[in-house]
């Protein structure tokens, strides 16, 4: 770090005749490793600072320098040093002790070290309002014109990060941007078919009322511009009541004396005019019009520019928008709400989506994910995949069988592109939740306690990932179940509702579950409050959202019932309904005569899934009696029979098993096929002492 009087270039503070050779005005000499920086008495009173009223560092100049010129000369002074430049300058507006603003020139020398990095500054301040070399009112009309030339780059900066034509607009309305022009009115017509369509109007207290529409054929100074692509100069109240008489009693109640209608030109057609109002008389001299030509120049290329991101932007977001659920079917048992929101501009949109299937007798599926890249082939790819998964699903397989498949066909479209994806299956019946998951974020589950957890989905790699890189047996998606009680709310979401700029992913998970926390019970109210987390404009990535809360409230001793769809070859069914059947007899009353219920329900649920084809459904309820019922029912009409078993033998024990540890127990057919019941008596717990 470079240290105060070691520097063999300079000595600190820099002698006056080494940084007044340029232009023998005030001096500054900065320190940047330490921020301390040195006035000498001309720019002390070019500032109207005393001497103890500066504090040594940039800070000390606030007083005397508005917040929006100290963001822009900081703006220029951070883009030289970033860019290796030498030298900059910079026109800014200081603050006399009156409170009227002068503008003041700052011109700096940036001193580098061997190796590039910057470490001080040496540079000059003058009042810009009293130029040495041209006095009198050469010397304004000199400051006039750099004024001028300082705006016009200024606004034509400031225009180019403009996406939208409200981004135009807002910076030609700021009296900060154009008012140094001169100008006491700023008026913006946009060329809409064959008329003009006036999007902004106004500064500092003027208002000229002109239609909001006008045509191009009409008497309108705007008009005229645009009709022949030529600039009209007017140079006294009388050029405006002669030429313009529609115009004319809008004008004679102001103070206006003259103005200047440009054409907005791009690709040599216009597309709009940009009006100047001045309260100055005389016409406009050679250089004041090129100047205002090259201000309409920049203009125009923005208006351009921020017109085709709208229409492209509007393009994409439509495109994407019909690749997703046009809406969202009522799922008797739960409550859905589902949120996307675009962040990006132009054509970078994402390929987020979402999706609700319902899937009968209680159950809904329920997806998010997000395909890789930010265009309109991403939105298309999106489109494609939603739809054959939900066609997977829709067809019975199980979900990790659906995820491969899906990925498999990703594969098959060749775009080397990949996604990531969940998906979870209710059964809003018995509370049953199986996840599968494709290198997409955990779910997050809200308790009716109010609790809140992420929950730990084993996952597979992300769709379309080349199958030899999948790993473990089966489909390569294994399936995560848990129970999702009345009243819990389960949320799905792709990462544009947790990534912040400038912080780490674990930052917006933090704030998300804070917010999940906290949040209002309704789906719809607690969708649109997650949404603001992001903002209008998003966290810099396009974001989708899916919240569902089961309905009702935990039922207690005597509620039910239990359901659970089982499919063959799906080993995770059986062990999921295991786990749910223990638990609701340790609920009903049962937790003495769980292990012999969870034994005869595998029993019986083997049976089916081995002694038949086609699926089964297992199903456990309390009787009126007070009775724990376990139901499997199959397709297959052949009924069951007990056989006798020797010492060896592998099978044949199931039905002696269960006519041992059941109650009751019994067959019933149904239609094409049967349902085979047992039933435990419960016995009803001892009331607590006292």
């Amino acid at each position: 770090m470079a240290q105060w009087g070691q520097n063999p270039e300079v000595d600190w503070p820099a002698r006056p005749d080494t940084s007044l050779a340029l232009n023998r005005m005030g001096t500054f000499d900065w320190d940047l490793d330490s921020g301390r920086m040195f006035l000498d008495p001309t720019a002390l009173e070019v500032l109207e600072l005393r001497p103890d009223e500066f504090d040594g560092t940039t800070a000390g100049l606030r007083p005397r320098i508005p917040p929006a010129d100290e963001a822009r000369l900081g703006a220029r002074v951070a883009r030289a040093l970033e860019d290796g430049h030498s030298h900059y300058g910079a026109y800014v507006r200081g603050r006399r002790r009156d409170g009227t603003l002068a503008w003041l020139h700052i011109q700096g020398h940036i001193m580098r070290d061997p190796g590039g990095r910057p470490y001080r500054v040496i540079g000059i301040l003058r009042d810009a309002a009293h130029d040495p070399g041209e006095p009198g009112a050469a010397g304004e009309r000199a400051e006039g014109r750099r004024r001028m030339t300082g705006v016009v780059e200024r606004t034509t900066a400031i225009l180019a990060h403009a996406r939208t034509v409200n981004d135009v607009t807002d910076v030609l309305k700021d009296p900060e941007a154009l008012g140094h022009l001169g100008a006491v009115s700023v008026m913006l017509g946009v060329v809409d078919g064959g008329r003009i369509h006036l999007v902004a109007e106004g500064q500092l207290g003027s208002y000229v009322p002109e239609i909001e529409y006008t045509r191009i054929d009409a008497r309108f100074p705007m008009s005229e511009a645009v009709r022949t692509m030529q600039p009209v100069y007017l140079a006294s109240r009388e050029e405006f009541q002669l030429g313009y008489p529609q115009l004319w009693p809008y004008i004679e109640p102001l103070s206006v004396r003259s103005g200047v209608y440009l054409p907005l030109i791009a690709q040599g057609r216009p597309i709009g005019a940009l009006g100047l109002l001045y309260t100055r008389d005389g016409d406009f001299t050679a250089e004041e019009r090129n100047v205002l030509m090259a201000l309409g120049s920049g203009i125009a290329q923005s208006l351009q520019r921020a017109m085709l991101f709208e229409q492209e932007h509007d393009l994409a977001e439509g495109l994407q928008r019909a690749m997703l659920p046009r809406r969202i079917p009522e799922v008797p048992g739960a409550l859905i709400a589902v949120r996307y929101r675009s962040a990006r501009m132009g054509r970078d949109i994402g390929g987020d989506w979402y999706d609700v299937i319902p899937l009968g007798e209680g159950r809904v599926g329920v997806m998010i994910g997000d395909v890789e890249g930010h265009d309109t082939d991403a939105a298309a790819v999106m489109g494609q995949l939603r739809i054959v998964l939900r066609a997977y699903i829709a067809e019975g397989h199980t979900p990790g069988t659906a995820m491969a498949r899906a990925s498999a066909f990703l594969r098959d479209l060749q775009t080397e592109r990949f996604a990531t994806c969940t998906y979870a299956e209710v059964d809003l019946i018995s509370g049953m939740l199986r996840m599968v998951r494709a290198g997409h974020l955990d779910p997050v589950v809200r308790r009716g306690d109010g609790s809140c957890h992420r929950i730990q989905v084993a996952g597979g790699l992300p769709l379309g990932l080349p199958a030899r890189e999948q790993s473990g047996t089966g489909s390569g998606y294994p399936v995560t179940s848990l129970e999702l009680h009345p009243g819990d709310t389960l949320l799905l979401c792709t990462d544009g509702l947790i990534e912040r700029p400038g912080s780490d992913p674990d930052t917006g998970m933090r704030e998300l579950m804070d917010a999940v926390r906290g949040g209002p019970v309704d789906v719809e109210e607690l969708a649109d409050v997650l949404c603001d987390l992001v903002g209008d404009s998003g966290g810099g990535d396009d974001m989708a959202l899916l919240v569902l809360r089961r309905r009702g409230t935990p039922a207690g001793r005597g509620g039910g019932p239990l359901r659970q769809r089982l499919e063959p070859g799906d080993p995770d069914g059986p062990a999921m309904a295991r786990h749910l059947i223990r638990a609701a007899a340790a609920a009903w009353g049962a937790r003495d005569r769980a292990d012999e219920i969870e034994l005869v329900a595998d029993e019986l649920m083997t049976n089916a899934l081995v002694h038949t084809d086609g699926p089964a459904e297992v199903r456990m309820r309390l009787t009126a009696d007070g009775r724990i019922r376990v139901e499997v029912e199959d397709s297959s009409s052949a009924l069951p029979r007990r056989r006798e078993a020797g010492d060896w033998a592998v099978s044949g024990r199931g039905l002696l098993l269960v006519e041992r540890l059941a109650d009751a127990w019994g067959v019933e057919p149904r239609g094409g096929g049967k349902c085979v019941w047992c039933e435990f008596a419960v016995t009803a717990p001892e009331p607590a002492a006292g």
